[in-house]
């Protein structure tokens, strides 16, 4: 972010990635070591399961269902090497936990600026290859109050099609089972993460990306809908 409050393009993002990794030797792994205890302090029992879906050293697009700040303890457990997340600007100002996001290295954009926002993408796009990297995406666009989802923006696909590599779909059970959002209060409780299988795009163009978008939305849906029900089942 630049003095200004205006989203750094991709390139300064990457400087100000670098700058970070020179003072910080690992980032992501010192946000990990940061955030990851707090499942212990809330009492939150964390299942992740197909984790052999992640186990590929090509680069690839991660999308997850949004739920609530909670989602960047979440996210550590799960998060690759080599791995952008990219977030709305709005994050940066949310206190620790923006800043907590900056130090990750995370990439922030300005819905608002649509031409940027594009521009930004487009210059992932052609580092993903070139960099091997991976971007993690929440397609929903904000906080999912709710007990479904809301619509995917197409951003993440568009992405994904644009540089021709998987998208892997990430699900977040409800965390119903352990926070109450009216209270805003912790019991002990558990919840699981379903890695899905990564969905092809090799060969798919800027027409296809709507079916893609309410494709991987539909599986998404229908896997939280079934380990949501698990998790609540497990609750007191």
């Amino acid at each position: 972010m630049s003095p200004r409050g205006k989203p750094l393009s991709f390139k300064a993002s990457r400087v100000r990635h670098r700058f970070i990794a020179a003072c910080i030797p690992n980032p992501a792994r010192l946000l990990r070591t940061l955030v990851l205890p707090l499942k212990y302090i809330f009492g939150i029992q964390i299942v992740v399961k197909g984790k052999e879906n992640l186990r590929t050293k090509k680069p690839f697009v991660l999308v997850l269902n949004h739920q609530t700040s909670l989602d960047i303890l979440v996210m550590m457990e799960i998060l690759p090497r080599r791995c952008v997340p990219i977030a709305k600007k709005e994050i940066l100002y949310m206190g620790t936990f923006g800043l907590a996001c900056w130090l990750s290295g995370v990439i922030f954009i300005d819905r608002k600026r649509r031409e940027e926002s594009i521009g930004t993408l487009t210059e992932v796009a052609h580092s993903l290859h070139k960099d091997n990297l991976r971007v993690l995406i929440f397609p929903e666009g904000t906080r999912n109050h709710g007990d479904s989802m809301l619509p995917f923006k197409r951003g993440a696909f568009q992405l994904a099609v644009k540089a021709q590599v998987p998208i892997i779909p990430v699900v977040l059970s409800s965390y119903n089972s352990f926070y109450n959002r009216k209270e805003k209060r912790f019991t002990p409780g558990k919840m699981i993460i379903q890695i899905l299988p990564e969905v092809e795009t090799l060969g798919l163009g800027p027409d296809n990306v709507p079916k893609l978008t309410e494709q991987v939305r539909d599986s998404m849906l229908s896997t939280y809908q079934g380990i949501s029900g698990m998790t609540n089942g497990a609750s007191h």
